[in-house]
């Protein structure tokens, strides 16, 4: 597929869900069947409905929506009414109010361990990968699509809405995150969760807050002061918040500034509901929950309660207010909150149940638009994109001859028809996780999708297990294709930034063999590369979903103008970073100990630019087939800010451009404040104006606990990247306060 409006792709995601309305409003009460049980009045706001519906419940049923069953089988078997996935909690039949059958769905619909036999998904690309797209519009149809498919599956919560800031690049989770940048992660989450919400279908935002390593997750402290944590990774998550709207917040396994996540006043009472007025519910994550006081201190759900020490939100917490040391006022607000987001995303009025029809034709291509703009051009001297009318080409590596790597854990998808690969996978980290410890291939080929691309080729695929064999079979192509590959899972750390396996090693061997040596990166975080130099191209594909063979392909042969841009700063060693070793990774496990950001909300590219570091590649780095000039750049200041200027395509292929705005105080280190991407043809220029986000240009001011910029000048930088800014100019702004 060539460049497309993502406008157009959204709009044809949200026909498609809008396709299914007689089904759904077939599920809306009558007027008659309203008078009898008015909560099922939609012309009612949320608020009152859910006033409505708590006032007719028992105790008991206030309770029974507290806490959730796991909605996997165990010992005893499964939950009455689940139908198979992470979480369940049964309905109150007697007053029409539905369960809520929970499923992960970081990347797609999850089926775990294939509990529900054969139902398979359609697979997005990654987290990284998404936000290599700096497309809200392509965050949007990603997650109408999987929200459509886990209605028709009879899911109406999914686990979605990662957020997390990538502050060490070897966090296991990080390939379902969005990157280390606040207002890019914020908005594509936001935009994300909106699309799954435009279904029936709640989303989570998670995992509130500073998850930021899989390493001891349940037993670490994460320490980091306040104004710092306001301006980086709540920011993300306020942010997040405020555009998509998600029915709860899932809150984090581990401690923040010496409270558990999901016991943490500061964060769930002062921050989500309090500054932010946040009106949904705060759902635990599985397993981390420790007292019945999490209830005062801002939690309304214990989720899969089994899990933890005690079911804290059943006989514990009745007893607690029997006893007056929990409030019955604060019970009655939990059970408001789960239902006021109930009826604000429409689980009343439209029933979740298992048998929608699903093209799933439809849905992988969403995932493969995704993959195209995701991919990432890190190097090319000249031969990309590949000419179709190659002799002999040479695959090497990555199981590529029947699919591409996706990552490992709750976030699992299965994909449609079933994996083409499924390999055990040995090693330490969670022990929770074990069982998920599959590496699990989508069956998108891309041998397949190489020898349609060139069909007068020999195209020879080799395992890579032999360097040497590959070096020799090397020598005589006209071009190899190395796809290496880094598996990644939920409760596990990378060591390091090597490729494992020896993959460097091959890399280095088969470059030195051959000079028109491509390396395609199917990794979940940024790795080194000490064979960089002696490679020809290099493309970072993430794992790239349901359609990634054939993305790739389309890019590698020029069907497709590489666009994507790293979220993410590719660091040059270890060395380099806030912390060179994962803190705990030396201790033995369940260990508790600390993890100090004294780099504070210098994440990223902002860490590297305060310590005058250059990274591997840098944030907001992609290479394109074409290339842009920009010009005429003009700013305004004063009570906001307004950048514009000129892009303007001077290569001879239709493309698109991501132009990044960054702007600095006086005094102070530069941050993203927009972004604009457009796609334009060969000579073609356009006219941007990108209006800066307002709390980008601000600071939290603990004193008066508001966001605060002070009247000075700005500097202003437009270009490709966080290091190649082509523009410069500078404005004045007026004092600004902003509520928190």
């Amino acid at each position: 597929m060539g460049f497309m409006n993502t406008r157009d792709l959204a709009a044809g995601i949200a026909a498609a869900v809008s396709a299914a309305a007689p089904l759904l409003a077939a599920d809306a009460q009558s007027p008659a069947a309203a008078a009898i049980e008015p909560w099922m009045n939609p012309r009612l706001s949320p608020d009152r409905r859910a006033d409505l519906l708590e006032a007719a419940m028992t105790p008991e049923e206030k309770f029974s929506l507290l806490h959730g069953e796991l909605g996997l089988p165990t010992k005893t078997g499964r939950a009455v009414g689940a139908l198979g996935s992470a979480g369940f909690v049964p309905g109150v039949s007697r007053l029409g109010a539905p369960p809520l059958q929970e499923s992960d769905a970081s990347l797609g619909v999850a089926n775990p361990l294939n509990v529900r036999k054969g139902d398979g998904a359609t697979a997005l690309p990654s987290g990284l990968a998404l936000a290599s797209t700096w497309s809200p519009q392509l965050a949007y149809a990603g997650g109408a699509m999987i929200g459509h498919e886990a209605f028709a599956k009879g899911f109406n919560v999914l686990l979605a809405g990662g957020v997390n800031l990538a502050r060490d690049p070897r966090n296991g989770r990080n390939f379902e995150y969005l990157g280390e940048d606040p207002l890019l992660a914020g908005v594509l989450d936001g935009h994300a969760i909106k699309g799954i919400q435009s279904n029936p279908v709640v989303s989570t935002v998670k995992h509130f807050a500073v998850n930021d390593q899989e390493t001891g997750r349940a037993y670490l402290d994460a320490v980091i002061d306040e104004k710092s944590l306001r301006e980086s990774d709540l920011l993300a998550f306020e942010r997040a918040i405020r555009i998509g709207k998600p029915g709860s917040v899932m809150c984090a396994y581990n401690k923040v500034n010496g409270a558990y996540a999901c016991d943490n006043a500061f964060l769930l009472n002062t921050v989500l509901k309090g500054d932010w007025g946040y009106p949904g519910w705060v759902m635990s994550d599985w397993g981390a929950v420790h007292s019945v006081k999490a209830a005062a201190n801002g939690l309304d759900q214990q989720s899969a309660g089994g899990i933890d020490e005690k079911v804290w939100f059943g006989d514990p917490l009745k007893d607690a207010v029997k006893a007056g040391d929990a409030s019955q006022a604060r019970v009655d607000d939990m059970v408001h909150r789960i239902l006021r987001s109930m009826f604000a995303v429409g689980l009343f009025d439209h029933r979740a149940s298992p048998g929608l029809t699903l093209d799933y034709e439809k849905d992988a291509a969403v995932a493969e638009r995704e993959a195209e703009e995701g991919c990432v051009l890190l190097q090319n001297k000249g031969v990309l994109p590949l000419n179709p009318s190659l002799r002999r080409v040479l695959v090497v590596g990555g199981h590529a001859d029947v699919g591409v790597l996706s990552g490992g854990g709750s976030s699992q998808v299965i994909p449609v028809g079933g994996p083409a690969l499924s390999l055990k996978v040995s090693g330490g980290g969670d022990d929770v996780m074990a069982a998920f410890r599959y590496a699990v291939w989508d069956p998108s080929s891309p041998v397949a999708a190489i020898k349609a691309a060139a069909p007068d080729a020999v195209v020879e695929y080799l395992d890579g297990s032999d360097p040497a064999l590959a070096a020799d079979r090397a020598r005589g192509a006209d071009a190899v294709v190395v796809f290496a590959t880094q598996w990644m899972i939920e409760g596990y750390d990378a060591p390091d930034l090597s490729l494992p396996d020896g993959q460097d090693a091959l890399i280095d061997a088969v470059a030195s063999a051959n000079p028109h040596t491509v390396v395609v990166l199917e990794t979940g975080n940024p790795v080194t590369m000490p064979w960089r130099g002696k490679t020809a191209a290099v493309l970072e594909a993430w794992y790239p979903g349901a359609r990634g063979g054939q993305a790739v392909a389309d890019i590698l042969f020029g069907k497709v103008n590489p666009s994507g841009r790293l979220p993410i700063s590719f660091p040059e060693r270890l060395a380099d970073l806030p912390r060179p070793v994962v803190p705990g990774a030396d201790l033995p496990s369940k260990s508790p100990f600390k993890v100090v950001y004294a780099e504070g909300s210098e994440v990223g590219y902002r860490w590297y630019d305060a310590k005058g570091l250059k990274p591997l590649f840098p944030f907001g780095y992609g290479l394109s087939y074409t290339r842009f000039a920009y010009s005429r750049l003009a700013v305004r200041g004063g009570t906001g800010l307004s950048v514009r200027f000129v892009v303007r395509n001077i290569g001879d292929r239709a493309g698109a451009e991501t132009a990044q705005v960054y702007a600095a105080p006086s005094g102070g280190g530069r941050r993203l404040v927009g972004w604009s991407k457009v796609a334009l043809k060969p000579g073609e220029a356009r006219i941007i104006t990108v209006s800066a986000d307002a709390l980008a240009l601000a600071q939290f001011d603990l004193a008066h606990g508001r966001w605060r910029r002070d009247a000075g000048p700005w500097t202003v930088s437009v270009g490709a990247s966080a290091e190649d800014l082509r523009l410069t100019g500078s404005a004045r702004m007026t004092a600004q306060t902003l509520a928190p």
